[in-house]
């Protein structure tokens, strides 16, 4: 399926099966280096919004900036992936970050960032990441063939989380040593990499039928609003992501204010957060195969539960690190199952508006909960914010009564074998 890719024999389902393609490994790679990058970035404009303002809904929007336009945009971007050549609108998009993050950068360095224009770029770079994220996901079905595709998503996660593991130490490392404006100049660079992989990659697909945007949307939201199983999906991860956000949103200011630490400290919280989901992203499809989705996604809900309150009563680095790694574990092993639920019922046609709407609803939970919980902390205090966060949570799980997780066959679609 590729001129610049040769294809090696995959063998049976495994975790690590599918490393066997050699498109797969080239886009994983490129991913794990642009995915640092990422979370660099994101670690010195949080910390960064530290120092400019003493608000804690600016901190808390830093991260919301990243996932609004998913919400705004993300279905739109499906609808896009889903009527063009998705390697091309991955090129667009990783281009378009890339010169987001060298102005970035180039502000920094000649002093003229303020709290307005950190939140208005990295909203850019937010942009960016919407319309890459559904089509690089739906793209996923080209690289591996179906028994390894749930491997391929878990392994993807590992990438992100790998990232959050590295880029965290990485960005507190290259801030003490230089600045933040050197930790968005090496983002910029580290979007080289994927590419440089993408312009070489040339998958053989049928070209997509193109139809109005509008139509397309219209048609993607009515599919998973009148598919039960994909509505079930849709509707625990907005409410999940609400509640993840106390943590995520709120761990800047919890370190500087709670912990007394600085971005180093900072930058070991969020790498311990990344640490649980690689160790957890490594077993939960075995999980998910021996007990269900339903039991991985209530687990992981308590996990996360109990790492916000942990979390909460936190005044030392260590209990706060040891929360962060249960949280993290609790957010692969929920975020993959979901995605792997979407993917294994979406048909072909249709898949990257179907994941851009999960997309939306689980990163506009978080956005909206970054801005409650942030306005929550202002008005009562960082410990109330995050207990209530857990308290949120708590009460998500009786939507296992309400919308359950799809049971293994249920609506799951005939894919074809699609070779990489």
């Amino acid at each position: 399926m590729t001129a610049s890719f040769t294809r090696d024999i995959p063998g049976p389902g495994g975790a690590l099966a599918p490393f066997r393609y050699p498109v797969f490994r080239a886009i994983w790679t490129a991913n794990l280096l642009s995915s640092v990058g990422s979370i660099m970035q994101s670690v010195a404009a949080a910390w960064l919004m530290t120092e400019l303002t003493t608000r804690h809904l600016l901190v808390a929007l830093v991260q919301a900036s990243a996932t609004i336009p998913i919400l705004l945009l993300g279905v739109v971007a499906g609808a896009i992936a889903d009527s063009y050549d998705r390697r091309l609108v991955m090129l667009w998009a990783q281009g378009l970050m890339l010169v987001v993050s060298a102005v970035l950068s180039a502000l920094g360095f000649l002093g003229a960032i303020t709290p307005v224009s950190l939140l208005l770029l990295t909203l850019m770079v937010g942009m960016g990441t919407a319309l890459n994220a559904p089509a690089w996901q739906a793209s996923v079905r080209l690289q591996v063939d179906r028994q390894d595709l749930p491997q391929a998503v878990s392994l993807n996660a590992i990438a992100n989380n790998l990232a959050r593991s590295l880029g965290p130490a990485l960005g507190g490392l290259v801030i003490s040593i230089w600045s933040v404006n050197a930790a968005f100049a090496l983002n910029a660079i580290s979007y080289l990499a994927m590419i440089v992989v993408l312009a070489r990659w040339r998958p053989d697909v049928v070209p997509p039928e193109r139809m109005p945007i509008g139509s397309a949307i219209l048609t993607g939201i009515r599919f998973c609003v009148q598919s039960g199983p994909i509505a079930r999906v849709l509707w625990r991860g907005a409410l999940f992501g609400v509640g993840a956000a106390g943590l995520q949103a709120l761990l800047p200011v919890v370190v500087r204010e709670q912990l007394h630490g600085d971005q180093i400290g900072y930058g070991l919280e969020v790498g311990a957060f990344g640490i649980g989901s690689v160790l957890c992203a490594l077993v939960v499809s075995r999980l998910r195969r021996r007990h269900g989705s339903e039991a991985v996604v209530g687990v992981s809900t308590l996990a996360y539960i109990g790492a916000l309150v942990l979390l909460s009563v936190s005044h030392t680095p260590g209990p706060a690190m040891i929360a962060a790694l249960f949280a993290g574990a609790g957010w692969v092993a929920l975020m993959t199952s979901l995605n792997v639920a979407i993917q294994m019922r979406a048909p072909e046609a249709i898949l990257a508006r179907c994941l851009s709407l999960y997309q939306a609803v689980a990163f506009g939970g978080m956005a909206l909960g970054a801005w409650l919980w942030g306005s929550l902390a202002d008005r009562f205090g960082l410990v109330v914010s995050v207990r209530l966060a857990a308290v949120w949570l708590t009460l998500t799980l009786l939507m296992r009564l309400f919308a359950p997780m799809p049971t293994r066959d249920e609506g799951r679609i005939d894919l074809e074998e699609t070779p990489a």
